[in-house]
């Protein structure tokens, strides 16, 4: 294709910024899980973007953040090193929340990346403008950005107009996925993460960032039906008896507000099974993290 651009972007920014939500809109379909709690991106997340004349493929990352255990080390240490990996940043920041230590935090460790950088004002719907430019030109003075772009990726305010100062500066290259993919993740995976979605979003504060999801079968059992049964891991006898639920309801609550994500996913009628399980301080112990897909030898 002549003319035809491509690149990869990284989605960073200090966690509940709203990465997720961003990526979830420009491709126009949810394959980054979303919560009102910080730190609910685990991996890298690629979402790919195509039209008729480029190719953007955005890797939402894990929140940067001091890391407590060794799941938050992996997840530091994801997002740290796609920063040298990808054609530019976006630096995501929460309009309400303003200027934090988090921020700097960020941008120390963005003065050891040679990449073009630009300045992402997420959730401007939620303050005035006249907010707006004192905190455009204190994050002015502390970095040099390549561009500041103010948006509401929840509502897609100014959304479109990023799309295209992106496109501006992407270099000339190939299509690296079909038209019409939208991730590079595979279902399963996808799948074990709209159903870790729905424990936090059901749970609330009850449930810490102590859960993960474990697929152990999918299968099509006839043409209209895939059987799915998947293992909750908490770390608690307590958070297991919060998952569950009185007589099974919260756990039944999940099932039916994952499944009818999933159905949407995989066009298809999904039967979806559900246990809990606990495994105690999971998170801390290497052998486990690398069982349930956090593998510190891939980063």
């Amino acid at each position: 294709m002549d003319n035809f651009k491509s690149g990869f972007i990284a989605i960073i920014g200090r966690p509940n910024v709203g990465k997720s939500t961003f990526m979830n809109k420009v491709i126009g379909q949810k394959i980054a899980i979303m919560s009102d709690k910080p730190q609910t991106t685990r991996n890298k997340i690629q979402g790919v973007l195509t039209d008729d004349d480029a190719q953007i493929v955005f890797i939402d990352t894990p929140g940067i953040h001091k890391p407590k255990h060794r799941l938050g080390d992996f997840m530091v240490r994801i997002a740290e090193n796609t920063l040298n990996e990808v054609d530019a940043i976006l630096f995501m920041i929460d309009a309400k929340e303003g200027y934090g230590k988090g921020d700097q935090y960020i941008l120390d460790r963005l003065q050891q990346v040679n990449r073009p950088v630009y300045l992402i004002i997420n959730k401007v719907d939620l303050v005035h403008p006249n907010d707006l430019l004192p905190l455009i030109d204190q994050y002015r003075q502390k970095y040099t950005f390549e561009e500041i772009v103010p948006i509401s990726a929840l509502k897609g305010n100014n959304v479109t107009h990023l799309l295209d100062v992106l496109k501006t500066h992407l270099p000339e290259g190939p299509q690296y996925y079909p038209e019409d993919q939208v991730t590079d993740h595979p279902e399963r995976f996808i799948i074990t993460e709209l159903i870790r979605e729905k424990v936090l979003q059901l749970t609330k504060e009850e449930i810490p960032h102590s859960v993960t999801v474990v697929l152990e079968n999918f299968e099509t059992r006839d043409t209209n039906t895939i059987f799915i049964q998947a293992t909750v891991i908490t770390e608690r006898k307590t958070q297991k008896g919060i998952l569950i639920g009185k007589q099974g309801t919260m756990l039944k609550n999940i099932g039916k507000s994952a499944r009818q994500d999933i159905e949407v996913l995989l066009g298809s009628k999904v039967y979806l099974e559900l246990w809990v399980k606990v495994n105690k301080d999971w998170r801390n112990k290497q052998s486990q993290l690398n069982e349930y897909g956090f593998r510190s030898d891939d980063y």
